[in-house]
């Protein structure tokens, strides 16, 4: 028997790295996922020009973005209860004729934390009540025409602070003396079974997308499951399924201190949809488009790239002293065209 003669270390290097690559096909039976070949499509997001009560009405932003010419919409339900008292059949109708006379396509149709809070709940009942919005929001989408229906990843309802909305506790401006950052995390608390319940919930809730013809999509935010790209890598693997995809929150990545457009390589394979924001050079505040340190051009860049066809949509927070909404949002489709080309 001839032994085969030993591999020296830049052998062992390539080897190692394609056996590891070709892995996850192979235990699975998958096929590697074809490459996409496209570019970018530009869309907006409906609270650009509204906020998040309950009930408010999107058809103003859907008149405001279609007549400027975008590609996509996203809309939004700020409630539960707007599930069925404000999304009727008729406002639906209603949506429908616009959108189409603007050719403009609801990319995302997106719950509200809110909405969908208890999906991370190891409560049966709570997690089961988010479930079931979550269904109500697809049948929404669908009567729609929407891609995507997507959610702010969840955090654990174990950890409470001082906002409702944890996401945006991320610093101490002024702290007074003897302050300190902190969250309150429950007695018993233990990771390992709130990711399990979690990564079960999701396969639930990508069951109940496809059961309605849409994908699913969704976003990082600070403090929650799902913070960056890597925190989604593991959920993907865990659930592996193609209608499970990445919304890629622009402003909220560089936050947590990862470069967007390495984050769109991380995840090329998966993402769908991205949120674009700008952000100031401390990587604090979301200031309009333009007035911060975003290298838009790097992204679209790595979009081309990995030949993503989706939608890359503004998201523009509101800020005292800001320009109005609507030059802004006009700024970044004049940028978003120049660069995608």
């Amino acid at each position: 028997m001839n032994a085969s003669p030993p591999l020296n270390r830049r052998q062992f290097l390539q080897t190692t790295t394609l056996a590891t690559a070709a892995w996850p096909f192979l235990s699975t039976g998958a096929e590697p996922p074809t490459p996409r070949a496209g570019k970018p499509k530009v869309g907006c997001l409906s609270w650009c020009f509204h906020d998040f009560s309950p009930g408010v009405d999107p058809e103003p932003a859907i008149d405001l973005i279609g007549q400027m010419g975008f590609d996509g919409i996203e809309l939004i339900v700020t409630a539960s209860r707007d599930l069925q008292g404000f999304w009727t059949d008729a406002r639906l109708d209603r949506y429908r004729r616009k959108l189409d006379g603007y050719k403009l396509r609801v990319s995302q149709f997106v719950l509200f934390q809110p909405v969908v809070g208890g999906l991370s709940s190891l409560e049966a009942d709570i997690r089961n009540r988010s479930l079931d919005h979550f269904e109500a929001g697809c049948r929404l989408g669908q009567k729609l025409d929407a891609v995507v229906i997507n959610i702010v990843a969840p955090w654990t309802l174990a950890m409470t602070g001082p906002t409702d909305y944890l996401p945006r506790y991320y610093e101490i401006s002024n702290p007074k003396p003897g302050e300190k950052f902190h969250f309150d995390i429950a007695p018993g608390f233990d990771f390992d079974e709130v990711w399990g319940r979690y990564v079960q919930t999701m396969q639930e809730c990508v069951a109940r997308a496809k059961a309605h013809g849409l994908k699913f999509t969704i976003e990082q935010h600070t403090h929650t499951l799902v913070p960056t790209t890597d925190a989604f890598r593991r959920l993907w693997d865990a659930i592996r399924d193609p209608a499970l995809g990445y919304n890629l929150d622009a402003g909220w990545t560089l936050l947590e201190r990862e470069y967007p457009p390495m984050a769109v390589h991380k995840v090329s394979r998966q993402l769908m949809n991205l949120h674009l924001r700008d952000i100031d050079g401390r990587m604090r505040r979301f200031p309009p488009i333009g007035q911060g340190v975003m290298d838009f051009q790097a992204i679209v860049t790595a979009l081309k790239r990995i030949g993503f066809d989706g939608y890359a949509s503004l998201e523009q927070d509101k800020n005292p002293g800001d320009p109005p909404m609507r030059e802004t949002v006009q700024h970044y489709l004049r940028m978003m065209r120049e660069y995608i080309g």
